[in-house]
């Protein structure tokens, strides 16, 4: 079983919804992705039922996975979207999703991708520094416009989770320390074509626990006091996102228990609530389908060597992630696991997907599926080793339909181009 109901057994073959795996594998080749669209719905509906009944925006973070087809199930549904470049901008507005409904977070936006978010009216911007602050006000007086800003604030609380996923510390990056938000606010309010609307406020991904969120929004309820005493309109508290999911056996909070704590802290204030989830919604959607390329035996170990590398899915290697590898075809019940480590064949030591993981036997030519790795896996994935992008799949039903081809080694290269001098002419 894989503890997901978007991809069960079914006759003793892994399934995506009705689609057996083999059929994508065979029509498709591996490595391919494989997306859910009913677990797309039905993540995001958990979300917005928790939320019935008060005013909220649901911006799906465009970083975790930026599939156009992904991207127009959450239009479908009435999403807005977390952006964090023009080009996730562009993506968001190419599959269908109102620029008022567009949030522009980030810590390095550049006077460019300003320009283009007041050109298309988006909903925010989340801002992040003082250098910033200024160069917004410029870019928006240069239009003529005013840029609706909420302030990143860092409230400096531990989030519980991956030191690299983690934003809401002090040593972080992002956002203006919670102390100095005052006068950071006060700035803005005398910035021409500044039009301060909002606090922002993220401390990180795949939290488990609820208990650094209702920390930060206990901080965020006081500021938003605070800042109203001082004169400064605030109607919209973004609280980011965040949300974990189950990659071995963790708990992730139920969206209604974090729902309550924001009913409890952040509705008395009488503010539009936004939401930024990504791996929430897309994480245990998809999964990645790779073949067995061959099975190597030395004298200490054996090894899966599949058709999947780290430059398809780079989590493994980057984060030292956990994901749950299960064979296509069911092993018959009371089969013996057996230790093996689950590798790709790019030319690193990195390229490890599991190290020592129980496994039935495998042979050459079957397939796998590395689940939970509809988040953060296809979007970070590269060409390293000269290696194609793996194609995605969307299923419905009984139906799946190519959403990006693996693309030729011609179209790989053709934004290249050959200095003159080493042209076949001139050689």
């Amino acid at each position: 079983m894989t503890g997901l109901p978007w991809f069960a057994y079914r006759d003793n073959e892994l399934h995506a919804e009705g689609v057996p795996l083999s059929r994508i594998a065979a029509e498709v080749g591996t490595p391919a992705y494989v997306y859910s669209h009913q677990a797309l719905e039905d993540r995001y509906r958990s979300l917005s039922d928790a939320f019935a009944g008060t005013d909220h925006l649901i911006a799906y973070a465009v970083k975790a996975n930026a599939s156009l087809a992904v991207l127009r199930v959450f239009a479908r549904l009435g999403a807005g979207a977390d952006v964090v470049s023009g080009g996730e901008l562009q993506l968001a507005l190419k599959a269908g999703i109102p620029a008022g409904k567009i949030i522009f977070a980030g810590v390095g936006k550049t006077r460019e991708e300003m320009a283009l978010g007041l050109k298309h009216g988006i909903a925010q911007f989340n801002v992040e520094s003082e250098a910033e602050l200024e160069a917004l006000s410029e870019v928006a007086k240069a239009q003529g416009k005013e840029a609706p800003i909420a302030i990143r604030i860092n409230p400096d609380v531990d989030a519980r989770t991956h030191r690299k996923i983690t934003t809401g510390k002090a040593e972080n990056k992002f956002g203006i320390a919670y102390q100095r938000a005052g006068e950071v606010y006060a700035l803005a309010a005398r910035l021409p074509g500044i039009r301060v609307i909002g606090v922002h406020v993220h401390i990180g991904s795949q939290l488990i626990d609820l208990e650094p969120y209702e920390s930060t929004f206990e901080r965020v309820a006081e500021l938003v006091t605070s800042l109203r005493r001082a004169g400064h309109d605030i109607r919209r508290v973004d609280l980011g996102g965040g949300i974990g999911i189950r990659y071995n056996g963790e708990t992730p909070p139920d969206p209604r228990d974090y729902a309550a704590l924001v009913r409890k802290h952040i509705l008395p204030l009488g503010c539009e609530i936004a939401l930024e989830p990504g791996r929430y919604l897309v994480g245990n959607a998809g999964l990645l389908l790779s073949r067995v390329t061959f099975v190597k035996r030395t004298a200490t170990k054996s090894f899966l060597i599949l058709d999947a590398g780290m430059n398809d899915l780079i989590r493994p290697a980057m984060y030292d992630a956990y994901h749950r590898i299960v064979p296509v075809k069911a092993p018959q019940s009371g089969t013996k696991l057996e230790p093996v480590d689950i590798v790709g064949p790019v030319c690193e030591s990195a390229d490890l997907f599991a190290e020592a993981r129980p496994m039935p036997p495998m042979s050459h030519g079957d397939l796998l599926a590395i689940l939970s790795a509809g988040a953060y896996s296809s979007v970070m994935a590269s060409t390293y080793n000269a290696r194609p992008l793996a194609p995605e799949v969307m299923v419905r039903g009984s139906e799946f339909a190519i959403t990006r081809r693996r693309p030729s080694i011609d179209e790989m290269t053709a934004l290249e181009t050959m200095p003159a001098w080493l042209s076949e002419a001139t050689a």
